[in-house]
């Protein structure tokens, strides 16, 4: 056992103490919540309201639960972007020759993300009280459950990305075609109940929609008014958790392949 979870601690450890010790890391993982809360939410509240939104709730809360998805979909990914630096330093490669399971190399890459976008959601939580939702322990302790496997998920899909890229520049390309298409058409910005019937299957075929459902569901546990016709809390747990296990899986297969081109 020690063996396994001893290189998962330390790459972990590496991962939170590099975040650390970038300065402007840390002011951005304070500072972008409330950028994304001031100029997206506040901005848009007056002017657009999307059709099927749940009668009696305002746009800021409908978008609150996608800028927490937004938030742990930019820290997540863009995490990863240290696996290229790594790979072309030839930190990986020491690692990898290493007599230590290399699934475990990847799950401490998978866990140091995840790590980082938890923390900066919880951040994110913070701005709970200024729209005026008062929510319990419970849905409070659930949302951060969801955070969990959401940040998780993600993370390992950037490593998949990651471990694929020769150079940052490929890389943020890359992610720039994926994050923001798979964010809009989650249900973040606006509900698949009325967008065009394409757009609604795409939707529902779109693992981020069942995590920002589930994200949805528990933070407004004790105001089920506001959240609308979307999956439910069941079967978006489910389809997140599956995310999770399937991307951590491709993320671990494409190390291997890389370990045996090189």
């Amino acid at each position: 056992m020690a063996r396994i979870l001893l290189p998962v601690a330390t790459i972990w450890r590496r991962e939170i103490i590099r975040f650390l010790r970038q300065r402007s890391r840390v002011a951005s993982a304070i500072a972008q919540p409330l950028v994304f809360w001031l100029v997206l939410g506040g901005g848009l509240n007056a002017s657009f309201r999307p059709s099927g939104l749940p009668d009696g709730t305002n746009y800021i809360v409908y978008f609150y639960p996608g800028v927490l998805a937004l938030v742990l979909l930019f820290t997540a990914i863009f995490a990863t972007i240290a696996v290229v630096q790594d790979r072309r330093e030839g930190f990986l490669q020491g690692i990898l020759v290493a007599p230590v399971p290399k699934l475990s190399v990847v799950f401490g890459q998978a866990c140091g993300g995840t790590t980082l976008a938890l923390v900066q959601g919880a951040l994110c939580l913070l701005l709970l009280p200024i729209i005026g939702l008062s929510t319990g322990i419970v849905s409070v302790l659930s949302t951060i459950g969801v955070m969990v496997l959401l940040s998780f998920g993600l993370t390992s899909m950037g490593l998949t990305i990651a471990w694929r890229m020769d150079s940052t520049q490929g890389f943020h390309a890359v992610m720039n075609l994926i994050l923001i298409p798979i964010w809009l058409l989650s249900g973040a910005f606006f509900p698949a109940a009325g967008a065009p019937p394409l757009l609604e299957w795409i939707m529902k075929f779109n693992p981020l929609s069942y995590g920002v459902a589930a994200l949805r569901r528990c933070l407004y546990l004790d105001n089920p008014a506001s959240v609308g016709d979307i999956p439910q809390l069941s079967l978006s747990l489910v389809v997140t958790g599956l995310f999770c296990v399937v991307m951590y899986l491709c993320a671990a297969q494409t190390a291997y392949r890389r370990v045996n081109m090189t």
